[in-house]
């Protein structure tokens, strides 16, 4: 049985799809969520959760105080679960969309800079990634590319990423960097956040020039 562990539904159960997915369990769920209140990323925020099966992660988000969650899951049968799951807790600001992580991970980037566009128009805060631990990893460094891109991510936003302890590290895009790693059994969780785009080398220097003359 998979429940929600805390918040303003704390303690209901939720459904989960019968076959194709793998929900995190409710121990490494509240370890996520205990660090993520550390970290104040909770409250109000925008959170998007990919391959979202049940929306547990989601779900369990909007429970603690994030006001506008998106669950995506390319499968029917599970997004067809989360919508029921959305129904029968009563939480408003979800929403469920049957699509590839891809696809909607790349439609964030033609509507970041478009204000009142999306999900990605006022930057998320937080993202969850909990793909089938056999997804490419090419496939999921894809998804991380598009998140990475300006304006997909709020300043301050955290990307938690699950993975098997027996897959590599996640290829980390430019503007986005990991900083912990924990691991529950087979079960590796990836925290990283944007980081500031390195200047080109090209780019002229905002330094006056010099009038001295090297030795």
């Amino acid at each position: 049985m998979t429940r929600i562990v805390a918040g303003s539904v704390g303690g209901r159960s939720i459904a989960v799809p019968a076959k194709g997915t793998r929900p995190t369990s409710d121990r490494v769920r509240e370890a996520i969520f205990s660090r993520l209140e550390h970290l104040d990323v909770l409250d109000g925020a925008r959170v998007l959760d990919l391959y979202a099966g049940s929306g547990a992660l989601g779900l369990e988000a909007a429970s603690r105080g994030a006001t506008a969650v998106t669950l995506v899951d390319s499968a029917r049968p599970a997004a067809d679960v989360a919508r029921r799951n959305v129904a029968a807790l009563g939480l408003t600001g979800v929403r469920v969309t049957t699509e590839t992580a891809e696809r909607f991970a790349a439609s964030l980037t033609t509507t970041a800079s478009r204000p009142g566009s999306g999900t990605g128009a006022a930057g998320l805060d937080l993202v969850f990634l909990d793909p089938p631990y056999d997804l490419a990893e090419d496939a999921l460094a894809l998804v991380l590319t598009h998140l990475a891109t300006p304006g997909v991510l709020a300043d301050g936003a955290v990307v938690v990423v699950e993975r098997s302890t027996r897959t590599p590290e996640p290829a980390w895009p430019a503007g986005l960097a990991p900083f912990a790693r924990k691991d529950y059994g087979e079960t590796a969780v990836y925290y990283a956040e944007p980081t500031a785009a390195e200047p080109s080398e090209t780019e002229p220097s905002d330094a006056p020039p010099s009038d001295s003359v090297g030795a």
